[in-house]
């Protein structure tokens, strides 16, 4: 008995199959894919000749493994042939998934003498003159790198700067899809922070701003300190504080739910990498106090030392109020939030009974959480995870494109914590309350609302804390 796997869209093969074209011929291989676990997307008839058919069959699965059982399965039926399988998530990435395209006719001489010379020469000298005209004259006006050295990729960890290019790709068309920004990856084989900072600040004049990504910490924290000290755009770490905003929005949100004041919560946070250490500044600037954060030796107070790990110092100084030791098992008890931000699975039922009746557990670790939902759903008020499959996908997706959409908008020299504290409301509010339930309370990525909510609300708080370049109008949200 073939054991079923829950199919998916990343595992989907095409599968293209002679048989003969005769009835029953399609339902006994549907049958057979049917018994492997596979699920049938699509069935396209490619051509029928000498009685026999040549068709593609497009079938999800759930791992390659998967794939390859079902390829061999149906190349064992008597009378069928399998021709090729095609990975569709291979076929997506063949070329790469970006290409340049120019905003402007070239067709005549007249076009060309001003796209390129002599004309072009004019705005050169123009720039040079006035080197803020960049913004409004190149593609720097809305133009974004997304920069990456590879160490700290998703869950892969440090795979190289090669490795890293379809997951920066997929950014920038993101950044594109969802805030009409033009993003451009770059990944560098560049690994210690004063290589990246000196490489970052080399490439500035090309950009509007910076979006730092898979960045190891503590490195990354040095790396966007360092720039944002120094350059006049924009600089963000995604990994930090996107998760932060999105992370923030639904925990007020599943406040509302509860009906819990968020500042009277009791937060355990495990991770004090990137994420963690920024969801958690995030939580104190919001006036939440009482946070423990753990990382693998447990609960990070004064009476460790650190090393040369500035953020886990940090932290020690500004967390933890009551000074709580021991495993992440141990400070979870009494606790109303668990924020996962770590590694999977962390946590079981029995640990998640020992928090507050009902609380709120936000397990983000992908593509495994620190706990698993299916264990923990009848016990919990309020579950999310970074999770497509399952209700509150915390994902970062609902705010970089917004957040950097309304800095370009008006020109911001920085995307600082009042602008990302807009943003985190923006995107809460998109819910309104007579909408929300345990089930939902952040918006889908899908939702062409959430970005121009973020936008207008990054630029009016960028105006407000007077890092905005730009004068742009309250309705204002794409160039």
């Amino acid at each position: 008995m073939v054991k079923l796997e829950t199919p998916s869209a990343q595992y989907a093969i095409t599968v293209r199959l002679q048989c003969p074209h005769a009835p029953g011929w399609l339902a006994r291989i549907a049958s057979v894919i049917g018994e492997q676990g596979g699920a049938i997307g699509a069935i396209d008839l490619v051509h029928i000749q000498n009685k026999r058919s040549l068709r593609d069959y497009t079938i999800e699965c759930s791992s390659s493994d998967h794939a390859r059982r079902i390829s061999e399965a149906l190349n064992a039926i008597d009378g069928v042939t399998v021709e090729s399988v095609s990975d569709k998530t291979f076929l997506m990435h063949l070329g790469g998934k970006l290409s340049i395209a120019s905003r402007v006719p070239l067709k005549t001489r007249a076009d060309l003498s001003m796209a390129y010379t002599p004309g072009v020469a004019r705005v050169c000298n123009a720039i040079h003159d006035d080197p803020r005209k960049s913004f409004n004259l190149t593609i720097r006006r809305n133009c974004v790198a997304v920069i990456s050295d590879g160490s700290a990729v998703l869950g892969l960890g440090d795979i190289g700067a090669e490795a890293a290019m379809p997951v920066m790709e997929g950014k920038a068309i993101l950044f594109k899809e969802f805030g009409d920004v033009d993003a451009f990856p770059l990944c560098v084989d560049v690994h210690d922070a004063a290589g990246l900072i000196a490489l970052c600040k080399a490439v500035a004049p090309t950009f509007g701003g910076i979006n730092l990504e898979d960045i190891t910490a503590p490195k990354c924290f040095e790396v966007e300190e360092a720039l944002r000290a120094c350059l006049d755009i924009p600089v963000f770490h995604d990994d930090q504080h996107g998760t932060a905003v999105v992370v923030m929005a639904a925990l007020i949100n599943a406040s509302k739910v509860l009906a819990l004041d968020p500042k009277s919560l009791k937060v355990v946070v495990a991770g004090a990498g990137a994420a963690g250490a920024a969801c958690t500044k995030m939580l104190l600037e919001y006036g939440i106090s009482d946070v423990v954060v753990c990382d693998r030796a447990g609960a990070i107070d004064r009476k460790r030392t650190y090393g040369d790990n500035a953020m886990k110092s940090w932290l020690a100084e500004h967390t933890n109020p009551e000074g709580k030791s021991g495993t992440l098992q141990e400070v979870l008890r009494g606790a109303d939030v668990f924020l996962g931000v770590s590694a999977p699975r962390l946590l079981g039922r029995e640990d998640i009974l020992t928090m507050r009746e009902r609380p709120i557990v936000f397990a983000l670790s992908n593509p495994t959480p620190e706990v698993m939902p299916e264990e923990i759903e009848d016990i919990v008020g309020v579950l999310g995870t970074g999770r497509s499959d399952y209700p509150n996908q915390i994902n970062n997706v609902l705010a970089f494109p917004g957040i950097f959409r309304g800095a370009l908008n008006v020109r911001a020299s920085d995307i600082n914590s009042e602008m990302k504290r807009a943003a985190a409301h923006a995107i809460a509010e998109i819910i309104k309350p007579n909408e929300l339930s345990p089930d939902y309370i952040v918006p889908s990525v899908f939702n062409r609302k959430v970005s121009k909510a973020v936008a207008k609300a990054v630029a009016k708080a960028a105006r407000q804390s007077h890092v905005a370049r730009r004068v742009a109008k309250d309705s204002e949200t794409w160039i």
